[in-house]
């Protein structure tokens, strides 16, 4: 992230501090039934939270889907919510960018908890010389089942009482998560190495192509906070046309123009490219689509992939 995005974002987060500072006043606690108030902020954390908790907390969701992390601006009473909350979940490493400041100084008062902050950073992806990681670990269902166990962890601290309740749903996911890690490596094994080229709108996918064997390119940085230029245009559009990429993917949080853009400069050097579907990239999908769910996700989105790279049409009709 640029120096001008983290000024920027700081500046937002300084007026948010000041409005929960503002909301001191409202007070914690449970909600009335009793139960536990956990917001998330993504709805992949939430489905995490979700598949752990089950119905033994009340669990609040900030970004619905579709919503970009790294332009999500808090409002009054966004931040209210997450002032009423017992616990809060959140990815960290800079993916909730404008929301950083504020999240910091609520886990101050009450457990709020960076997720992918509490993973080993050998695990993780660097981006630039800042010591800045690539927040998008749930592509990596090994890391996302560490994710799991985590939240498990932390709802048993914050409730003693359903801990067992936690730890086994949290096994139960986690052995759903392995067969799933499975069917990826199965429908991956399937494409020729040659083929594994993934171009999406932003550089959301290296956690996916280090754990899958993919090559992958973004024409947007790691947040798509960062603008691309028109060199870095060109060079995409160069690379997909020495290497015969046969299709290029849309992400569901970012406008379909940036890769809109990409297809046109393969199509201006005599050559073309096919829009390969829409990828569930930093948030879920709507109720009863596809990506709905951190697994409907992750299925839909290699399946996806493996049609289109093959030339075929996935499983669900997109080409």
């Amino acid at each position: 992230m640029s120096k001008k995005c983290r000024q920027r974002g700081s500046w937002i987060s300084g007026a948010l501090l000041a409005l929960l500072l503002l909301a001191g006043c409202q007070g914690d606690g449970q909600a009335e039934t009793g139960k536990l108030q956990v917001v998330a902020t993504t709805g992949l954390i939430g489905d995490a939270v979700r598949q752990v908790a089950g119905d033994q907390v009340e669990l609040d969701v900030l970004m619905g889907p579709g919503v970009d992390p790294h332009l999500f601006s808090a409002s009054e009473g966004d931040v209210a919510r997450l002032q009423q909350a017992d616990l809060i979940f959140y990815n960290g490493l800079l993916l909730e960018a404008q929301l950083a400041s504020v999240l910091q100084r609520l886990g101050e008062r009450k457990p709020a908890v960076a997720v992918a902050e509490q993973l080993d950073p050998d695990l993780l992806l660097g981006v630039g010389v800042d010591g800045e990681f690539d927040p998008h670990i749930w592509f990596d269902l090994t890391l996302w089942q560490q994710v799991v166990e985590v939240i498990a962890a932390q709802l048993a601290a914050a409730d003693p009482a359903n801990a067992a309740v936690y730890h086994a749903n949290a096994s139960a996911y986690q052995a759903e998560l392995t067969t799933l890690h499975t069917y990826v490596l199965e429908r991956t094994a399937a494409l020729p190495a040659q083929q594994r080229i993934l171009v999406t709108a932003h550089d959301a996918f290296r956690y996916f192509g280090r754990a899958y064997g993919f090559e992958v390119h973004g024409l947007q940085g790691t947040s798509t906070v960062a603008e691309a230029g028109t060199a870095d245009l060109r060079a995409l559009a160069d690379l997909i046309v020495q290497r015969e990429v046969p299709a290029i993917f849309v992400e569901n949080s970012v406008p379909v123009r940036t890769v809109e853009a990409v297809q046109a400069a393969v199509r201006d050097r005599g050559h073309q490219v096919a829009l390969g579907g829409e990828l569930y990239s930093d948030a879920l999908g709507p109720p009863n689509s596809a990506g709905a769910t951190y697994a409907g996700l992750i299925r839909h989105n290699i399946d996806t992939i493996a049609a289109a790279l093959q030339g075929k049409e996935s499983e669900d009709g997109e080409p």
